[in-house]
């Protein structure tokens, strides 16, 4: 999508994302090695009773997807960050994952007339519709002068 097709209060749709175990364990070894992202027998005997993705994984499967359905096309270049971050449930192999993204603001920059600002909400479900991502992200766009 090109920055101007972009509105607050859009609702942008993505997914289905299929989580597998390797996967979970791949990135959680290379990123973020904890013993339950990374061993199911360990995680099967503790508090999440069996497998979790890191945060981050998550995090990435959610990138992912956007770029998949919206980035790939635009004038996208850039974020200075994240207002927050929220993994309220975890993802665990098997979780088919789909992702809502709603628009808050989209705005040329008064200072910087290139440059487009998108502000957005993530927020990703799992089948059983538990939430396991919410997040609020800024983008940045390159435009053409005015």
């Amino acid at each position: 999508m090109r920055f101007a097709q972009f509105h607050p209060e859009q609702i942008i749709e993505a997914g289905p994302y299929d989580v597998t175990e390797s996967e979970i364990v791949q990135f959680a070894q290379k990123y973020d090695p904890q013993w339950f992202h990374t061993n199911a027998t360990a995680a099967a005997q503790h508090r999440f009773g069996g497998l979790v993705a890191s945060g981050w994984n998550t995090c990435s499967i959610a990138m992912r997807m956007l770029v998949e359905t919206v980035l790939h096309d635009s004038e996208s270049f850039a974020s200075p960050g994240l207002s927050y971050v929220k993994w309220p449930n975890p993802v665990r192999p098997g979780d088919r994952l789909r992702l809502v993204a709603s628009v808050l603001e989209a705005r040329r920059s008064k200072s910087k007339p290139w440059l487009g600002i998108l502000r957005w909400r993530w927020q990703m479900v799992n089948a059983a519709g538990a939430e396991v991502l919410d997040l609020e992200a800024t983008s940045l766009f390159q435009l053409p002068p005015t």
